[in-house]
């Protein structure tokens, strides 16, 4: 995803609408690193499950407190509200590694293939978190060079809000 368009080239318009693009990107990438770091959450629960030797019905009352941590709480920025992910690519193959992988089985996973779960969604989650991160130094240097224009002068905020 690199990009290496200077902010400062860019026309106030061209700045603002790269700015909020680049967020409504976030947005998704931050809905579905969320949703993958749950599903890990879940593959190391029912591993933690099976270590400690409880139940199987023990893991559906896991399944309320991971999502509820990853997709509605305990983040200092909760997630913006997402609206479809039906055509997604990280969605999409956020699903087929679950589908490849045994995800909506996990009772009946093997120990090996539970593993292996684990380290493909853990891998899947650390490359859209790395995604993430290098959008948001964009969307930070963006930001950042709207500051300056308006602090500079270069910008006004009646252009704000005539916009």
């Amino acid at each position: 995803m690199t990009n290496t368009i200077d902010p400062r080239s860019l026309s106030l318009d061209e700045l603002r609408s790269l700015r909020n693009k680049l967020q409504a990107e976030d947005d998704v990438v931050s809905y579905v690193r969320r949703v993958a770091q749950a599903r890990v959450d879940l593959v190391r629960a029912e591993q933690h499950r099976r270590e400690r030797g409880e139940r199987s019905e023990d893991l559906s009352s896991e399944l309320r407190v991971v999502l509820s941590s990853h997709l509605t709480s305990g983040a200092p920025r909760p997630p913006r509200p997402v609206e479809d992910l039906g055509d997604n690519e990280l969605s999409n193959e956020l699903d087929r590694i679950c589908a490849e992988n045994g995800f909506s089985r996990l009772d009946d996973l093997t120990p090996d293939e539970l593993n292996a779960l684990e380290r493909e969604l853990t891998a899947y989650e650390r490359r859209v978190s790395d995604d993430r991160r290098e959008r948001f130094d964009r969307l930070d240097a963006l930001s950042a060079e709207l500051v300056r224009r308006y602090r500079d002068g270069e910008a006004s905020v009646d252009g704000l809000l005539g916009s």
